[in-house]
């Protein structure tokens, strides 16, 4: 193998397994040697690609990331209409928390990523942005209620699937993400339909007025 391709290929060992640990103990407890020794390189080789702990959590962030848009390009190339997208979406993601390692992992890293000096968002403002622009856009096609507010619900539904696949993973291992997040569709689909008694109002209407 020329060395190009098998530096490639180390580096992707060692971002598995640092995928792996800090999955299992979290960024805190997690050590380079304890990479090393999970993705089976040496410290010099795991040094030569990331000289810091921190470097290599922020690796695992951009894989994770990366995976996850390029499932949710294969959502979008499948021209569901928008809450058939949304939902997909969704589902797709829970897929990948059951499957994929470094998702798992990269999540876990974003929510601990104040501990190492970090504040990853865009993960977040990136989904929260793409539901919005979905709802918009089912909303100018007529099959989405005009009394839901775009961005709000963007807001409310990534902040709800990060609540619902943290409290699957807390009872079940994320074993029942499945099921969770199907019902978490169903409101979904319930809430934009526009054919729904109540909507999402406004943030305006929302607010309690004395």
């Amino acid at each position: 193998m020329p060395l190009q391709d098998r530096a490639v290929e180390t580096r992707k060992a060692i971002v598995r397994g640092a995928a792996a640990v800090f999955e299992d103990v979290g960024y805190g407890p997690a050590s380079l040697q304890m990479v090393a020794e999970t993705a089976e390189v040496t410290r010099g080789a795991l040094y030569f690609h990331f000289k810091t702990k921190e470097l290599l959590a922020l690796a695992v962030i951009e894989d994770q990331h990366a995976r996850t848009k390029e499932s949710a390009a294969d959502v979008f190339s499948r021209s569901l209409g928008p809450i058939e997208t949304i939902c997909a979406l969704c589902s797709c993601f829970a897929s990948l928390l059951q499957n994929d390692p470094v998702v798992r992992a990269g999540i876990r890293l974003t929510l601990e990523s104040s501990t190492f000096g970090q504040r990853i968002r865009s993960p977040y403002t990136d989904w929260m942005q793409t539901m919005e622009q979905l709802t918009l856009e089912g909303q100018a096609s007529g099959v989405i209620s005009s009394k839901v507010d775009a961005g709000a619900f963007g807001r409310y539904l990534v902040a709800s699937f990060t609540g619902v696949q943290m409290v699957s993973n807390v009872l079940t291992a994320r074993e029942d993400l499945t099921e969770r997040v199907e019902e978490l569709t169903a409101f979904v689909r319930l809430t934009l339909s526009p054919s729904a008694q109540h909507g999402f109002q406004t943030l305006d209407e929302l607010t309690p007025h004395v």
